[in-house]
């Protein structure tokens, strides 16, 4: 699915809530893999990550397990790699948090330092471990 084209209002609406209750990141989902771009948000309320799912038209809700059965179940809606690069240059205006320079690093670096086949060579891996770190460093005071 392609990402759409979001209103000023739902691009800063989604801003907030990534400013807020959300993540950018580069993450693993095996051990092995290299990162990946990650933008996530995790609510209790579904009704309000439904509502991000349909205005962003790309990526996908999951529940979480809880860990006490006094806990209150969540969700988070979950877009990778290149969709969350499509998101991320139209909410990026919006962001007012450290989550701003990461944004901006991601999208300055992530396409030329992640090759669409897989395969790196010895400098582009360099480069994109130090990419990650800079990434990855990049954190709230």
């Amino acid at each position: 699915m392609d990402v759409k084209i979001l209103s000023n209002e739902d691009a800063a609406y989604l801003a907030g809530f990534i400013d807020g209750e959300g993540t950018i990141t580069l993450s693993r989902k095996h051990k092995n893999e290299n990162r990946q771009l990650a933008v996530t948000i995790s609510n209790t309320e579904k009704q309000i990550l439904d509502f991000c799912l349909q205005i962003v038209g790309a990526g996908k809700i999951t529940r979480k397990r809880t860990s006490k059965i006094h806990h209150t179940p969540s969700f988070t809606y979950a877009i990778y790699n290149r969709q969350a690069l499509t998101l991320l240059k139209q909410i990026k205006p919006y962001l007012r948090s450290y989550k701003v320079k990461r944004a901006k690093l991601i999208l300055e670096n992530y396409i030329a330092l992640t090759p669409r086949n897989g395969k790196y060579t010895e400098k582009m891996l360099i480069q994109r471990k130090e990419f990650e770190r800079l990434v990855l460093n990049t954190k709230s005071i």
